[in-house]
């Protein structure tokens, strides 16, 4: 009989106290509890470090409160404290769909150990509409980026991290989507049923065309000049504009009305 998996979530933040007491209740309503939480705190104030020392936490909360180098190295420094068999991302403002998210993801390692990683789909804002999209992860379709495989629905065994390393800190976006691209090859499998719900608050246009270019330059490091990716691309920027627009987004309405968002 094989044994249920250890779960570890990491959660990384910065000055955002609201954002992060949303995900530890999240985390907090699960029915089956992580085997740990751990919460990187790279904040310039003071705020977090508080609320973390003097309010009663679970068991399994640990934390850690430094200045850190950016997204990757905070990643970085939640693996390195967690000891779990599989770990999950949960950015601070990110939440678990329901109570249910870890007791699904347990029984998926469960009934398959083969597995190396999986995802889910994930509730976000889209056009300014809020919709449940994703797709099983499909290793010809890596040229299109994270589109349909969500980093806050990623949870990795660690042996991972083993064979392919840690998040890669020269990146300031595309972090998620370079790891992806180094494990694309080990077998995942999907869970249809939302995982997590993607706080939008941080996402900027900008963000967005860096976050597309720095993909761009992740899948040309690792598996070479891409015609499709390059197509997709301009795609993917040319989309982002229109959603951006009054007009872009009655169309988005439309298709969601059609039962077309997660086409």
């Amino acid at each position: 009989m094989n044994d249920m998996p250890s779960l570890s979530i990491v959660t990384i933040c910065r000055d955002n106290l609201e954002d992060l007491l949303r995900t530890c209740s999240s985390v907090d309503a699960q029915s089956k509890p992580p085997h740990e939480h751990i919460v990187v705190d790279g904040s310039s104030g003071d705020g977090i470090r508080r609320w973390l020392a003097e309010n009663p936490q679970p068991a399994y909360r640990r934390s850690v409160s430094e200045p850190d180098e950016g997204i990757s190295d905070a990643f970085n420094k939640g693996i390195a404290m967690s000891t779990g068999d599989v770990i999950v991302m949960l950015n601070s403002g990110d939440e678990l769909y329901d109570g249910t998210v870890l007791a699904r993801v347990s029984e998926a390692f469960l009934e398959d150990p083969s597995i190396q990683w999986l995802h889910g789909s994930m509730k976000l804002k889209r056009g300014g509409r809020w919709v449940v999209i994703g797709k099983p992860f499909e290793r010809g379709k890596l040229y299109r980026g994270m589109r349909a495989t969500f980093h806050p629905t990623m949870y990795v065994r660690r042996a991972l991290h083993e064979r392919h390393g840690l998040y890669d800190k020269g990146l300031r976006l595309a972090m998620d989507y370079d790891f992806l691209c180094r494990i694309c090859d080990e077998k995942s499998a999907f869970i249809k049923e939302p995982l997590a719900i993607f706080d939008p608050s941080g996402v900027s246009t900008e963000n967005y065309m860096r976050g597309v270019e720095e993909a761009y330059r992740c899948h040309r490091r690792h598996h070479g000049f891409s015609l499709q990716q390059e197509i997709w691309k301009r795609r993917q920027l040319l989309l982002h504009t229109v959603l951006e627009s009054g007009f872009g987004r009655w169309l988005y309405g439309l298709k969601v009305r059609l039962g077309l968002a997660n086409a």
